[in-house]
């Protein structure tokens, strides 16, 4: 099969590409390059002969048709987002622009690819998207496929109007979607602004450590690699139409995700004090959602996919990843925004 993966170049994306390629399929990864992506991300897999590589925006209409006519993929897998809340806050009008106008662009780009190929019943086109367009849960509870959507922050708001694009598309023009809503993921290449990177590289560095509000915000914590195994799975074994919430099954607090990472480096990176030492509470990101977690039972009943990766093993894993690549991450923090507190309101 030859998959398009839009945003290969970023986190998730990237472990898209990768596992594509390792299972024997062709794969044109179209990404813009933005301040979070990168083609390190995918250096592994360059050299394939089935790896494509195309910069493109997905905004611009002319170059996905043209992208879309030169390789004739079998399959479209929509990743490319701005998605970082923080960002957000700041400057929403990048979001509105990529995630809304760029998820429509593609659209319509892919529903005259279709079209013109005599509409294959086997073409499909994958959205991936987050369980943030849900809201906010209280202590109980879980979202599930039916969830009312109730976005809270520009991003989720902006990804919330991309998935309802989607299913507009597909029962108005019958175009053969699916769609995914995942949760927090983490693990190898995560972008150094996100909340597991900055921990373990704050930590390495001896700076503080900041903690949004009292830390109890909880999230559900999904390792990147398990995601990139869910979505192939979506992707051939799926009904048109369908979509599913794919969770790690892994809540937790904020503070206690710092507190595990923290006694992680103590054992790898001993120093005099323990690490949890350079926690700081900083004020609270404006309109912060408390807490997420995903009921997967959907995919594990209709798909039998179901998280390999515990917490424990994932945060272990990608505490030594960061320790061993830091001809990675070094170079990241030099770019606009790493580093500093965003999104202040």
């Amino acid at each position: 099969m030859k998959l398009l993966v839009t945003g290969g170049a970023g986190f998730i994306g990237s472990a898209v590409v990768r596992r594509a390629i390792r299972a024997g399929h062709q794969v044109v990864n179209v990404d813009k390059l933005t301040y979070a992506g990168s083609l390190t991300n995918v250096a592994e897999v360059a050299d394939e002969p089935g790896y494509a590589f195309e910069q493109a925006d997905i905004c611009d209409r002319d170059a996905m048709d043209r992208i879309l006519a030169r390789h004739q993929p079998d399959a479209i897998m929509h990743l490319a987002a701005e998605s970082h809340v923080d960002r957000s806050i700041d400057g929403p009008a990048a979001f509105i622009q990529t995630n809304i106008i760029g998820t429509y662009t593609l659209l319509e780009a892919a529903r005259a690819y279709w079209s013109g190929r005599g509409k294959p019943a086997d073409f499909r086109f994958h959205h991936i998207s987050t369980d943030e367009v849900f809201g906010s849960l209280g202590p109980t509870g879980k979202f599930t496929e039916t969830t009312p959507y109730d976005p809270r922050s520009p991003y989720s708001a902006s990804k919330a109007s991309s998935d309802h694009l989607v299913r507009a598309w597909h029962e108005t023009y019958g175009l053969p979607v699916l769609l995914t809503n995942c949760s927090n993921n983490y693990g190898p290449y995560h972008f150094p602004e996100k909340l597991i990177p900055v921990v373990i590289l704050k930590a390495l560095a001896g700076e503080p450590i900041p903690v949004y509000g009292d830390g109890g915000n909880v999230r559900d914590w999904l390792y990147v690699e398990d995601h990139a195994e869910a979505l192939m799975l979506v992707l051939e074994k799926g009904p048109v139409g369908r979509s599913y919430n794919i969770g790690g099954e892994n809540e937790a607090t904020n503070l206690d995700l710092v507190r595990r990472i923290c006694a992680i480096l103590d054992n790898k990176r001993p120093e005099a004090a323990p690490h949890d030492r350079l926690i700081t509470f900083v004020p609270d990101r404006p309109g912060h959602d408390r807490r997420y977690a995903i009921d997967p039972t959907r995919i594990r009943e209709e798909l039998g996919w179901r998280p390999s990766v515990t917490l424990d093993e994932g945060l272990e894993r990608t505490v030594q990843w960061y320790l061993d690549n830091e001809w990675w991450w070094r170079p990241l923090l030099n770019r606009e925004g790493v580093g500093r507190r965003l999104g202040t309101g």
